[in-house]
């Protein structure tokens, strides 16, 4: 019997970061779940009292390049393999015009969103080229288009996106894709709404508190089951692309799971 396949998830405490280690734990993968905050009572809950998987729980900064090479290490070292890395830890501060965005801000953001995947990816390459694995960029839409006091962000995200595609071009025996996982209702979003007037148009404003309105966000286990397929079934032909998660070519294989 094969080893159960053993995913690194960053921004695991919450949101769609949960999401993928619940999705991958039901899989019977190893979930070695990194936040900067300990993971609370999800051994309790209720979904995942069935799951087969381990839940391995490591506390990093993924904007510390040594944190990072400690959860490669550490990883390795319990499990003797990494077969894949999902990079999702992100955040949206500073919610600011590049005018009055504070530098500080900027570049921990750049820190968390850009440079930790690097940092991880940089630690797991060796790892994953063993075993033919793959790297999940957590995305977004913003990477495609500017929004205004999101300044910071949106650079961030269309780096990362096209940090997949360099991953791919330099490391083709790894898998890597970036997933754009669609408006979700997590804590950045209440952010959006909460810093968001007065920075953004009153139009972006007036949007983003409508989709909470009328109940129209995801919940973050409609990406979190997308990603936690593509960490372990990405197939090869994927690799370099930015994936919606409504794609059309995941939605039959992401159907029949993992997970029930």
């Amino acid at each position: 019997m094969a080893a159960p396949a053993v995913v690194i998830v960053t921004g695991a405490s919450r949101g769609i970061g949960a999401a993928i280690v619940r999705r991958l734990r039901q899989a019977g993968a190893t979930a070695v779940a990194v936040s900067r905050s300990p993971i609370a009572g999800q051994q309790s809950q209720p979904h995942l009292r069935s799951a087969t998987g381990r839940l391995h729980p490591i506390i990093a900064d993924v904007a510390d390049p040594s944190a990072c090479a400690r959860v490669v290490g550490e990883t390795v070292a319990a499990f003797g393999r990494l077969d894949a890395l999902v990079n999702n830890a992100g955040m949206l501060e500073p919610v600011a015009r590049i005018a009055n965005g504070d530098p500080a801000q900027w570049r921990y953001n750049l820190d968390v969103n850009l440079l930790g995947p690097y940092y991880l990816s940089r630690s797991a390459i060796p790892h994953l080229r063993a075993v033919g694995g793959r790297i999940v960029n957590i995305s977004s839409g913003a990477a495609l288009k500017a929004i205004e006091g999101w300044s910071a962000y949106c650079v961030a995200k269309a780096a990362l996106t096209h940090f997949t595609r360099q991953l791919a071009t330099e490391e083709p025996q790894i898998t890597s894709v970036a997933l754009r996982p669609g408006v979700v209702d997590t804590a950045m979003q209440a952010l959006i709404r909460e810093a968001g007037p007065g920075v953004m148009t009153e139009e972006k404003s007036t949007y983003f508190q409508s989709l909470k309105d009328k109940g129209e966000l995801l919940d973050p286990d409609v990406p979190g089951r997308v990603a936690a397929w593509l960490a372990l079934s990405a197939p090869a032909a994927l690799n370099g692309q930015f994936l919606d998660f409504e794609d059309p070519r995941l939605a039959d294989a992401v159907q029949d799971g993992p997970g029930p």
